[in-house]
């Protein structure tokens, strides 16, 4: 029996959540969910957007299931105390392209320090946020990808950086990249400044395979990844760590829609798989995998960002009837 601690958050991340919860359940009786809280409605009950509770259960438990939840002026995000809570270094979002076969790669993302250290100050005029980076992350994340390009079966590993305006901090991803490199000769390597990468990945993705970055850099190609496919709704992500794992759409809370039963729930649908194939369950992974691609290429049923009339519901039901 696997433990999952589910937590829909507020906005449409309530909404996407029990589809997806819907789904597994018609899957496989392995799982035991417990729901807790957080975000902005959980902030309104109990004065913070992250109860200790929350963090602990998610401590407890073989994975998480994550929604969206809405930023709070004044509070630490949540998403992100979770990941330095649990030590959900790898980030990892899978861009994949259902139209067109020249986008399929991967970014893995440094999860756990970067500009998203929270180490920022204001004196009078000035604020300064500090951009930690040390061999140790770079490191881990570094050999994560190329383990992960092995797994697959993929032949290149890109690292994206700006070492040549920041040379200290980036000087170490990019030495260390090359330096682990060397540990995998089966494996391609090179390196794109991320402005040229940001270009690359729209003039020619078929170039790449798996993509290696720090923090701030990966969070924004992965929204750039989500363009290229048409639809953040689309794309799923995967927090991992040594001792468990959180799994979460690239959306956001979307507070325009919410309520609405507008939502893509297809990015939280898949972000279940890639905690299946972490569970080892790869079996039903790939058909929850299947029954969303004929989905989204033989059927007319799509929301709204998909360029559709439908429903949350809708395309959850269709994807229920296909497996």
């Amino acid at each position: 029996m696997y433990k999952i601690t589910v937590i829909p958050g507020d906005g449409i991340g309530q909404e996407v959540m029990q589809p997806t919860i819907d789904i597994l359940e018609t899957l496989n009786s392995k799982f035991e969910f417990i729901p807790k809280e957080a975000g902005k409605e959980c902030y309104q009950k109990y004065d913070t957007n992250l109860p200790e509770e929350t963090i602990v259960q998610c401590r407890e438990s073989d994975s998480t299931l994550f929604g969206a939840v809405t930023s709070i002026p004044q509070q630490k995000s949540a998403i992100v105390t979770l990941r330095k809570e649990l030590d959900l270094y790898v980030n990892q979002r899978p861009i994949h392209s259902y139209t067109n076969p020249d986008i399929d790669f991967t970014i893995i993302r440094e999860n756990s320090e970067g500009l998203y250290s929270h180490i920022e100050e204001s004196t009078g005029d000035e604020a300064i946020a500090i951009r930690k980076i040390t061999y140790k992350a770079s490191e881990r994340i570094i050999n994560y990808a190329f383990n992960y390009a092995l797994k697959t079966e993929k032949s290149k590993v890109t690292a994206s950086h700006k070492a040549n305006v920041l040379p200290v901090t980036d000087g170490i991803f990019k030495n260390t990249f090359y330096k682990v490199a060397s540990n995998y000769p089966t494996i391609k390597s090179n390196d794109y400044y991320i402005d040229a990468m940001a270009m690359y990945l729209i003039t020619n993705p078929a170039q790449f395979d798996i993509i290696v970055t720090t923090n701030l850099f990966g969070d924004i190609l992965s929204d750039e990844g989500g363009g290229l496919v048409g639809t953040l709704g689309l794309i799923p992500s995967a927090n991992i760590g040594d001792k468990t794992g959180l799994f979460e759409p690239v959306h956001g809370s979307a507070p325009d829609i919410a309520g609405l039963n507008k939502a893509n729930p297809i990015a939280m649908i898949l972000s279940s798989c890639l905690m299946l194939e972490y569970l080892g369950l790869y079996d039903d992974a790939k058909r929850i995998q299947n029954a969303v691609e004929e989905t989204i290429s033989e059927s007319k049923v799509k929301t709204p960002d998909m360029g559709g009339h439908n429903n949350t519901q809708d395309v959850a039901n269709n994807i229920l009837h296909r497996l």
